[in-house]
């Protein structure tokens, strides 16, 4: 086997074709639910993924240590023997958690971020937080500690349009929040806007941000083409193309303050079908090959590897992962129902084709 002389070392030509070997990525914002349906999803996260960030939007919410530990434990009793995977637990801020709780979440190690969700934002978020300012004894602390906040970042006002409430959440929270707590460790889940990835390169080094596949690979076009699309609809809601364009170059650009968080979100097909649909993207059996057919469309799969496993580790504090996963070049078309432990959910990119396909992990 010898490495191709056209892309870094991590590109390979083999007697099967091109293959990308990549250090084991992590996954930094992920969504797995609980009861039957985490027994069906959790393993598309652990085979390509060593470590996941772990979404606390239960019901009830995740916001004790305790609560935490035994979701972990049910994280881990939903997946084979086998596999190799560290679930990265969070806490879900509200107006009245304690900040007594976070710190001894984060110091023994239970919790390794706090969320915030700004109260009926998006799925499982009434518990969230309602005034910012409310928490900023909360928020204080984890400056102190170092402790990572993780923020679903968009106002909830009826009277802001769906399509700006990413850029009004910039301006009227993000730059406020960090002019008060300048050295708050802060991640911006799922951007979707170009104000917010200028917002993040303008930023200091203790600020960054996932990118999800769906946001890189669809714009509001696609969710309407020949008709609702239910299944593309999520939160944030996918924008303009030319905020997909300020997107694709920022995950693929090299800058170590982006970095791969799906936000996969299962939810029963039903539930997405009908007349108030869920929001959420099921993404997690295709991620990989998603952000692959991105990387590669944009010429910058020699920065693929630090996108999806070297910048999230090293901002968060981590250490890299020693395994590594391989991806082909060879044509796959994708499912069009995945059987979720009895729950049919339709997963991203259904009954497309797509040009990489998922290997396995060594």
């Amino acid at each position: 086997m010898s490495s191709d002389n056209t892309s870094s070392d991590t590109i390979v030509q083999t007697d099967d074709g091109v293959q990308i070997r990549l250090r084991t990525p992590d996954d930094w914002h992920v969504h797995l639910r609980d009861g039957a349906v985490l027994q069906g999803v959790a393993f598309h996260t652990a085979q390509q993924f060593a470590r996941a960030i772990i979404m606390p939007n239960l019901d009830p919410p995740i916001t004790k240590c305790a609560d935490a530990d035994t979701y972990r434990q049910r994280i881990l009793a939903a997946l084979p023997e086998e596999i190799s995977f560290t679930p990265l637990m969070t806490a879900y801020l509200t107006d009245a958690i304690a900040a007594a709780e976070l710190q001894a979440g984060y110091e023994s190690g239970i919790f390794t971020a706090a969320k915030l969700y700004p109260a009926n934002a998006t799925t499982n978020s009434a518990h969230g937080v309602t005034d910012i300012k409310a928490i900023y004894p909360v928020l204080e602390q984890m400056q102190k500690m170092g402790m990572p906040l993780l923020v679903h970042g968009e106002v909830t006002s009826a009277h802001i349009d769906i399509f700006d409430r990413e850029a009004v959440f910039i301006e009227d929270v993000m730059q406020p929040l960090l002019a008060d707590l300048p050295e708050l460790k802060v991640v911006f889940e799922h951007i979707t806007t170009r104000q917010a990835v200028e917002f993040v390169e303008s930023a200091g080094t203790n600020v960054a941000a996932t990118i999800t596949p769906h946001h890189l690979m669809i714009n509001r076009n696609d969710m309407f083409a020949g008709g609702i699309r239910p299944h593309l609809y999520c939160l944030p809601v996918v924008k303009r193309e030319t905020h997909q364009r300020a997107l694709r170059q920022a995950a693929t650009s090299g800058n170590p303050r982006f970095f791969l968080g799906t936000d996969s979100a299962p939810h029963a097909q039903s539930d997405k079908e009908n007349a108030c649909g869920c929001a959420g993207i099921y993404n997690s059996p295709v991620a990989l090959e998603c952000y692959a057919t991105v990387f590669e469309e944009e010429d910058a799969l020699p920065n693929l590897q630090a996108f999806a496993s070297e910048n999230g580790p090293k901002f968060y504090g981590l250490p890299l992962n020693n395994s590594t996963i391989t991806l082909a070049r060879r044509q796959q078309t994708v499912a069009s129902v995945i059987d979720a432990a009895g729950t049919p959910i339709v997963p991203f990119q259904a009954d497309q084709l797509l040009k990489w396909t998922f290997l396995g992990r060594q």
